[in-house]
């Protein structure tokens, strides 16, 4: 439920005197350069004098196992001690610790209690950690009034999970009135941005007609977009939609999809191959609309992507091309073959 994302390190540090500032900055250096044996033999010192700083960058390093075996226990004794000091993101992530239970026991109350310190001391990052812990009920009383109030402020500093949230909320009316619209405001941009669980949100909505007119077409492209980074929700969406659409607006789905992945596709991407010959499988030529404008079903092309993607380690790819070579004759996978072979990639614009 919550990532393990340990906090960035820090360049400029305010610390407890004159005398510790030269090692910490050549530990600083140190890290820079890669040399983490160097940093860590600078700033073991600092912290066992009480250095917050070099406390929190000992638990970080233990967290990311670098110059050290990864062990996230000694990890959660740093961060605690820097903590106790009121260090914001060493309370961040202890609370990440504390609520996936790594190095010590899972425990959503400890977590809420050192997410809500770092939260009310600015940190977005806990701010939506409280958040969740709010809109699940993990070791508090579930309350999606609170959860809102917690994801908007790390929303409004940028927070893109948390902006994820904040935009579902609006989405579903948990503690705050359903409202389509400004569920749409909130994703729409991480959706453009790459985002896998706003752009499936964002196809529900297109789906359904909730918050802007309904459009299947669009909905399919979102779907698709996000069935391609691997959401398993996108990917139920998608066959969902495709079995209720009409064979008009599946083609003209079809044509959209080729726009939107053959450039990627032809520079390389698995994923975009995969989708490629998902769609070359598929399609039904002309059916309800301008033959112009329809992607002809082409199995021949469909066994050429998924084989590239399979090569690239894509297994999904590879099921798929040997699934599909059973509807071909031996012709048909030779010029298959020949195509992947001679196939280069091209520059990106």
């Amino acid at each position: 439920m919550f990532k393990q994302l340990l906090a960035g390190f820090v360049s400029i540090v305010v610390l407890g005197g004159a005398a510790m500032a030269g090692p910490f900055e050549d530990g600083l250096a140190a890290y820079r350069s890669g040399d983490y044996a160097t940093a860590l033999k600078l700033w073991r010192p600092l912290a066992e004098q009480g250095n917050a700083s070099a406390q929190f960058n000992l638990g970080l390093m233990y967290g990311k196992g670098e110059s050290v075996p990864q062990d996230y226990a000694r990890a959660a004794k740093w961060f605690g001690r820097a903590a106790e000091q009121d260090d914001a993101r060493a309370q961040t992530n202890l609370g990440l610790i504390y609520a996936n239970g790594e190095g010590v026991p899972e425990d959503y109350a400890k977590a809420a209690k050192w997410f809500r310190l770092a939260a009310e001391q600015g940190d977005a990052r806990a701010q939506a950690n409280l958040g969740l812990i709010y809109d699940h009920g993990d070791g508090v009383p579930q309350d999606y009034a609170e959860a809102v109030r917690w994801y908007r402020l790390a929303a409004e500093q940028g927070d893109p999970d948390a902006q994820l949230r904040l935009g579902v909320m609006y989405n579903k009316g948990e503690g705050v009135p359903q409202d389509f619209a400004a569920a749409l405001e909130l994703l729409q941009p991480l959706a453009e941005q790459g985002h896998a669980d706003a752009r499936n949100t964002i196809g529900v909505s297109y789906a359904n007609g909730e918050g802007v007119p309904q459009d299947v077409v669009l909905a399919h492209k979102w779907f698709s977009l996000s069935a391609t980074q691997g959401l398993k929700d996108a990917r139920k969406n998608l066959k969902r939609l495709e079995r209720e659409m009409t064979p008009g607006q599946l083609a003209e789905a079809h044509r959209t999809a080729l726009e939107l992945w053959l450039p990627l596709a032809e520079q390389g991407d698995a994923r975009a191959q995969f989708r490629l010959g998902v769609i070359y499988a598929a399609a039904k030529g002309g059916l309800q609309c301008d033959p112009q404008s329809c992607v002809p079903q082409d199995i021949v092309q469909a066994h050429m992507w998924w084989n590239l993607a399979s090569a690239q380690g894509l297994k999904d790819a590879r099921k798929s091309r040997d699934r599909i070579a059973k509807k071909m004759t031996p012709d048909q996978i030779t010029e298959a073959q020949r195509m992947a072979r001679e196939w280069k990639p091209k520059a990106g614009q």
